[in-house]
């Protein structure tokens, strides 16, 4: 029987060698980890020591072998535990819940198989590892992403949206993606309901519409009236819709950070970044109070004479999770022609109103709506366009938005060196495309659709894209967005007024609108707040000047060249310097050592019958092994040791 005091010696011992390990490591550790690594090094440690020095005349390891064996199996035990748990992870062990856990590895691994099997079943197997698609290549993906269901549906949406990735082909077999599922039944949405708002909703809701007018695989709309008697829409979020989507998205996003690590070509186009932006988008879908924002935000960049409406939320009923809104009475986008003509309205002059109004969304404050399909435009009883779902709404920084000034104005100039320039500047990634190549090409493609008596459509975007797609130039998400917003913006201008011409339109609008920004008074604010700006600067730069004239008099002027390396970079580049060094010393320190302990003289005796050189190798491999568990343990501890 172990005597208490024993187990408290051991617990010192312990503790003590799980000290000495973490800081011959050189990274600190929890107390729990340190002390079972050090309780697991002190046994195997002894035992090593054990198995390597016994004898007939001795039972016990010497004590110098005994504390060597020890610390090495410690600092083992710490930097395996490294491996397999990083530091951090010790917060989310310390409460296991096994059978969760159990649960969702299970539910990965069979949503893995599903997946593969829709896959394969599909025929994409061939398809997907091309580096050029086709047609047919969209003609399969699409079923199968819809058979999959949930995010990959979503996904095949967002790719959509991207003609710089893919082919038009491709990209015209996934814009037919339907996201249509059953509604969620109505206990659940009730439940919901009660928990987001509080009560339930019979006591919110004057009444409350079981029957959904709508049902996506994110969430559902009602309609509602409330207390005060308006008419409402309640869009509710599907319940356990965020497991689900946790869990496809934390495959997508290790499939691309595979993708990246074996293929060039992912690297190239971003394949990580890309999936990181459409989980970044996916988590907004899943927050209601993001919509909300964007409500406002488009609101306000539309301006109040634009004569397009929004409708207006109701924040005192509105959640994460629960939206209510406004309810527009009006016929959808696609019945809005014959809708305009009943009420004797201009359906060009509808479709110019609706043009101009995301003209100022884009080219204004960069804030807009990003699906303007057929069913999210109406056209109200009272002649007025509505605007519905702000689930995907672009946002441009100003450097894109002055980028696209810029296309803008060299579409309208034709100035192919203009618009090489532009397009660089709103590239994500340009690969090494030609530049004077690449002009050439716009070149030809402006004489091509710009020429005199040319009616260009939105089709101009999409030839604009596959030229580009050609040379491998890339965009973000939001430069995607918005020449997708156009030629989908076409397809409810053409469809509201037959034969508009949305790029006449658009350069006719644009033009007017960027000389209407340039006017004297504008002219006069913008260099007055350049000078302001630069007001500090002009102060400095006498004295600058007088500096710089006497280092020049005196011959001390000089200059000084440094690498441009930010901090994150020069943490990585001196870690990496310093495992080198300490793997080139271990293995040196271990070939001297091993070289010493083979030699045929051992040399003469130091202590007790221990020879010189044996005592010199055993301590060099001692220090060798020390190095590198350190070394290993930097390995798995990148940035932090």
């Amino acid at each position: 029987m172990i005597l208490p005091e024993s187990v408290l010696v051991v617990t010192l011992v312990a503790l003590v060698l799980g000290w000495v390990g973490e800081r011959l490591l050189g990274g600190p550790h929890s107390r729990l980890r340190s002390v079972v690594s050090g309780a697991i090094g002190l046994f195997l440690g002894t035992a090593l020591a054990w198995l390597l020095t016994a004898s007939k005349e001795r039972h016990w390891p010497p004590p110098l072998a005994a504390a060597i064996g020890t610390v090495l199996m410690t600092m083992v035990t710490l930097a395996v535990w490294e491996f397999l748990f990083p530091a951090g992870t010790m917060t989310r062990l310390r409460l296991p819940h096994p059978v969760r856990a159990l649960r969702r590895r299970l539910a990965r691994t069979r949503r893995y198989a599903q997946v593969v099997l829709i896959a394969a079943r599909h025929g994409l197997g061939p398809h997907l590892s091309r580096q050029g698609w086709g047609a047919s290549t969209g003609i399969r993906l699409r079923p199968a992403l819809e058979e999959a269901g949930g995010v990959f549906v979503k996904l095949g949406q967002f790719l959509s949206t991207r003609p710089d990735l893919l082919p038009p082909l491709v990209i015209a077999e996934l814009a037919q993606l339907q996201d249509g599922v059953a509604p969620a039944p109505l206990d659940q949405i009730r439940q919901l309901l009660t928990r987001e708002l509080g009560r339930p909703p019979e006591e919110v809701f004057a009444d409350f519409d079981p029957t959904p007018i709508a049902a996506a695989s994110i969430g559902q709309a009602h309609r509602a009236r409330l207390r005060s008697g308006e008419e409402v829409v309640v869009k509710v979020q599907r319940p356990g819709i965020e497991a689900l989507i946790d869990r496809d998205l934390d495959i997508l996003l290790r499939l691309a950070r595979t993708a990246e690590a074996r293929s060039s070509l992912a690297r190239e186009y971003h394949v990580l970044d890309l999936a990181g932006g459409f989980a970044a988008s996916l988590a907004d879908e899943l927050d209601f109070r993001v919509e909300a924002q964007n409500i406002a935000a488009v609101e306000a960049a539309m301006g109040t004479d634009s004569g397009v409406v929004v409708p207006a939320v109701h924040r005192e009923l509105s959640t994460g999770r629960v939206l209510t809104l406004q309810r527009l009475d009006g016929v959808s986008g696609r019945e809005a022609g014959a809708a305009a003509e009943r009420l004797g309205l201009d359906r060009a002059a509808l479709a110019r109103q609706l043009l101009r109004s995301f003209v100022r969304q884009i080219m204004g404050d960069g804030v807009f709506h990003a699906d303007p399909h057929p069913g999210n435009v109406l056209l109200l009883d009272d002649g007025r366009l509505a605007l519905l779902d702000f689930g995907s709404v672009g946002r441009l920084n100003p450097l894109q938005i002055q980028a696209l000034r810029s296309m803008m104005l060299a579409v309208q100039l034709r100035d192919p060196g203009l618009l090489r320039d532009a397009v660089g500047e709103l590239a994500q990634s340009v690969g090494d495309a030609d530049e004077e190549l690449l002009e050439r090409a716009l070149a030809d493609f402006m004489a091509q659709r710009l020429a005199a008596g040319s009616r260009p459509g939105a089709e101009m975007f999409r030839d604009l894209f596959r030229l580009l797609f050609e040379f491998r130039i890339t965009f973000s998400p939001a430069v995607a967005a918005v020449f997708r917003c156009l030629v989908t913006l076409e397809g409810t201008l053409t469809t509201l007024a037959p034969g508009f011409l949305i790029v006449d339109e658009m350069r006719e609008l644009g033009m007017g609108w960027l000389i209407g920004r340039i006017s004297p008074t504008d002219l006069r604010r913008t260099a007055q707040d350049e000078l302001l700006a630069a007001l500090p600067a002009l102060r400095r730069l006498p004295r600058r000047l007088e500096r710089v004239g006497a280092a020049l008099e005196h011959g001390r002027l000089g200059a000084n060249v440094r690498l441009a390396l930010d901090a994150r970079q020069e943490r990585l580049l001196v870690g990496l310097v310093q495992v080198a060094i300490l793997a080139f010393v271990s293995a040196a320190l271990g070939v001297i050592s091993a070289l010493l302990l083979a030699r045929a003289t051992p040399g003469p005796l130091v202590f007790g019958s221990a020879h010189l050189y044996d005592v010199l190798g055993f301590a060099g491999l001692s220090a060798s092994a020390v190095l590198i568990l350190r070394v290993l343990f930097g390995i798995a501890r990148p940035g932090r040791s």
